[in-house]
């Protein structure tokens, strides 16, 4: 098979959550150990870094695993979902896993495969896993799929835990509380392995306490370890300054971040907390730390979160989905001056529109949208539901067809925000 065909086989053959969604999950580990004992549990020949959270995980996994490398050191990361090419999950800094890699490693292991029949997700990670083994990473950064308790990357054991913020994803699965998800998440935590809490929330800091003292793990919150404040920006540049401050010892960091993203401050401090403690492993300067933030699209190839792709008009994407992300991003789009706001909008099929339309202005001219994926949810559908809440515009069967008909109907002093699915914003970056 060709790289092609191998792709296609393993989305065809295997379940794969981004495509079918809840049909995809597994509720249990079965699979995933039984391949990594296939593989010899290759994770535990390189130390690991595990970040989890509802919001801000993969800003935070590659933002660690830009600053590593500026370190020196050999950097795996893995991640999910891709945005365009499947290789985009593994990556070595910041080189995708090549297509013979992937050929190879699908031929070679076609049997287990298809006789343990794992998900997609149980399928890549092992993938992940054996790849940088075979590629002698100095460290991996591993970000969780969904969940932290049962989730497929949760066999490791890392030198460091950290779980970005808890909010409203994924309820069917995880639970219909934020205690419940905070439970999920909080699976990660492992015995005497330090883990970073990003956010305090009064709902779920007890939960997190309780996890790590059961595991006789240190604990930080590390919105009450330091503080960060973004500099206002003008808008039209992909850079923003930023001061994070330690509220131990009163020292301040300063530097400059390429995700501009208001909810960005969040993740900061949590990439701070977590690399000062990845000091007594890894030789990190503070240059170092600035230099892995400056240059983190660079270096790992992130992409979609608060990206600009055009001027005159602004067009903004953010991949952004649920009701704690949109509010956040929504909130700075309110801030920006323009004449009239455009919204190209699509969601997949399970989302809970109820929870997260009415987030969203109802003076914006609206061009509802389909990803090109199965889960994707009708843009007919969504046209009816988004009128319940005052929101109007026109459908469109393709994501570029309603950014050309956006694009043709704003003037240069126009914002398009194009977002609502990962996967709508996969199709415009």
């Amino acid at each position: 098979m060709n790289y092609k065909q191998t792709v296609e086989f393993l989305f065809n053959q295997l379940p794969a959550y981004h495509r079918v969604g809840k049909a995809a999950y597994k509720g249990d580990l079965i699979n995933t150990i039984a391949l990594d004992d296939y593989f010899g549990n290759p994770h535990r020949k390189y130390p690991s870094v595990h970040i989890a959270g509802t919001n801000g995980k993969g800003s935070v996994s590659h933002m660690v695993a830009s600053v590593l490398q500026e370190a020196g050191y050999r950097t795996g990361l893995y991640t999910s979902p891709h945005l365009r090419d499947f290789r985009e999950r593994i990556r070595i800094d910041g080189e995708m896993i090549p297509e013979t890699a992937v050929i190879d490693f699908v031929s070679r292991h076609k049997a287990i495969i298809e006789d343990l029949k794992p998900s997609f997700f149980e399928m890549t990670v092992a993938m992940a896993f054996e790849y940088f083994k075979v590629s002698a990473v100095d460290v991996a950064v591993i970000e969780v799929g969904l969940g932290g308790r049962l989730d497929s990357t949760n066999i490791i054991n890392p030198v460091l835990s950290v779980i970005t913020n808890i909010g409203h994803d994924h309820m069917d699965l995880l639970g219909n509380t934020l205690e419940k998800i905070a439970i999920e998440k909080a699976g990660i935590i492992k015995k005497a392995v330090p883990v970073v809490i990003s956010e305090t929330q009064d709902v779920t800091k007890d939960i997190f306490k309780s996890a790590a003292l059961a595991a006789e793990s240190s604990i930080s919150f590390a919105d009450t370890n330091f503080s960060c404040f973004l500099h206002e920006t003008d808008n039209l540049r992909n850079e923003r300054e930023y001061t994070v401050t330690d509220l131990l010892t009163g020292h301040s960091y300063e530097g400059t971040t390429v995700l501009c993203g208001d909810y960005q401050a969040r993740n900061l401090i949590a990439v701070f907390c977590s690399v000062l403690k990845l000091r007594s492993l890894f030789r990190i300067s503070n240059r170092n730390i600035s230099d892995g933030i400056r240059n983190v699209i660079l270096n790992t190839g992130f992409a979609g979160r608060w990206q600009i792709l055009n001027h005159d008009p602004l067009i903004i994407c953010d991949t952004a989905h649920n009701r704690e992300g949109l509010e956040s991003v929504l909130n700075q789009i309110r801030q920006i001056p323009k004449s009239d706001l455009h919204i190209i909008l699509g969601f997949v099929n399970d989302k809970d529109l109820d929870s997260v339309l009415p987030l969203f202005p109802v003076d914006a001219k609206y061009y509802f949208t389909r990803a090109s994926v199965p889960r994707a949810l009708d843009e007919n559908t969504l046209r009816s539901a988004a009128a319940k809440y005052g929101l109007y515009g026109e459908s469109f069967h393709d994501v570029l067809s309603a950014l050309k008909q956006a694009r043709s109907k704003s003037d240069k002093s126009d914002l398009i925000f194009v977002g609502g699915s990962t996967f709508v914003v996969a199709e415009v970056v």
